[in-house]
């Protein structure tokens, strides 16, 4: 008997019993799916925590004033980093960034709605809405002339600008009192990506320029400095360097602490290969299961078709025929089951995007390969044992089976 022969031999036989090879079909269907939706849902998962760590500033680097190692010596108002620490980084680094900016915090009350709220007041310069990615929803950011003229003008965060005054456009041109004087809304803004009130923006800010906060401020202080590197590359090369630069400008002994979000990212991406394997293994349990389903189903059909399997050596099949047999049909199930699996792993997936046009779902050509490859596998491996006993039955004592 040719292969031909013993593949279509097992077609007819899987046909004989149609409802029987669809439910032994039916959990390689469910493995094989699971294990491209798993790999799909991981991938997506980790693109995406990926990409909000990036939009926040995959390039950005960010400095602080620690404390001194030294209790003796106590804090001095010169130890915390200043504006002209921020001019020093620009010229020292120059072509190696995108640019740097500092920050200066402080808080007043505004009215709001018959009340009054507590605003966190930002200062910053021209540079900050580049270097922290923000998006801007109606007029303008600061230019140049507005921080070097100390000019009294401010951008509302998004909230702040609608329980002030409605909206994001009414807000432009109005003026709010801070710190007793009047300032004009030149602009709203929000965060392109939530830091969840992690960093200076609480969702409720008012920026002003840092040269007029100054004013309000008893000491100088920035907190955060922020540079954005050119390359991802140069991130923490340039965290050593802006760690030097900070200390040889002040006094021996104060610490400057100095990070950058390269290590958030790379644990970002640990866990989500972590995550990528265990939810993997969980679907390979699917796919042994099936396959021990396979192979009991088999095991049955040797056994009901012991007479069939004598008469077929009897008129000359060879136990190697018989073997043969067997196995492709314990193949042609995994097979099919296997397909239609990967169809509607890929179709669920591919499905998304008619509805979210904006979002990407990355779909793995290499879960694809492994769910074919262990189709094969589980027809193969599962399949031996019941084709073997096939291939061991006497003939005669198969022809006298009733």
């Amino acid at each position: 008997m040719f292969h031909a022969e013993a593949i279509r031999f097992s077609f007819q036989a899987l046909r004989a019993n149609k409802f029987r090879a669809f439910l032994t079909a039916l959990g390689l269907v469910i493995g094989n799916a699971s294990v491209i939706l798993v790999v799909t849902i991981s991938l997506t998962s980790r693109d995406y925590i990926l990409d909000q760590i990036q939009r926040i500033g995959s390039n950005l680097i960010y400095a602080q004033y620690d404390a001194g190692n030294n209790p003796a010596m106590g804090v001095a108002a010169a130890d915390y980093i200043k504006v002209s620490d921020v001019e020093a980084v620009r010229r020292q680094l120059g072509s190696r960034i995108v640019a740097a900016t500092g920050v200066m915090n402080n808080f007043d009350r505004m009215r709001v709605q018959g009340g009054e709220l507590d605003v966190a007041i930002i200062g910053a310069d021209q540079e900050y809405p580049r270097v922290r990615n923000l998006d801007l929803l109606a007029g303008r950011f600061f230019d140049d002339s507005d921080v070097a003229q100390r000019h009294r003008v401010t951008l509302l965060m998004e909230r702040l600008a609608k329980k002030l005054f409605g909206s994001q456009t009414a807000a432009v041109g109005q003026t709010v009192k801070i710190h007793g004087l009047q300032f004009t809304v030149i602009g709203t803004f929000k965060e392109k990506t939530e830091s969840f009130g992690l960093s200076e923006l609480s969702g409720e800010n008012a920026l002003i320029p840092i040269s007029v906060l100054r004013y309000f401020s008893p000491i100088e202080r920035v907190d955060p400095l922020y540079v954005q590197a050119k390359s991802a590359a140069d991130v923490i090369p340039l965290t050593a360097v802006i760690q030097t630069i900070l200390e040889s400008r002040h006094r021996t002994g104060a610490r400057y602490r100095v990070d950058n979000l390269a290590a958030i990212l790379a644990a970002a991406s640990r866990i989500a290969t972590v995550l990528t394997i265990v939810l993997m293994l969980v679907s390979a349990l699917a796919l042994i299961i099936s396959g021990i389903g396979i192979m009991n189903i088999m095991l049955v059909t040797v056994t009901e078709r012991t007479r069939e399997i004598g008469l077929r050596m009897a008129v000359g099949a060879s136990r190697h025929d018989v073997l043969a047999q067997f196995l492709a049909e314990a193949v042609a199930i995994s097979l099919t089951g296997g397909i239609a699996g990967i169809l509607i792993g890929v179709a669920i997936p591919l499905s998304v995007r008619y509805f979210a046009d904006d979002f990407a779902v990355p779909i793995s050509p290499l879960s694809i390969a492994v769910a074919f490859g262990v189709s094969v596998l589980v027809g193969l491996v599962f399949g031996i044992l019941p084709a073997n006993r096939a291939a061991k039955l006497n003939p005669t004592e198969a022809l006298r089976y009733e």
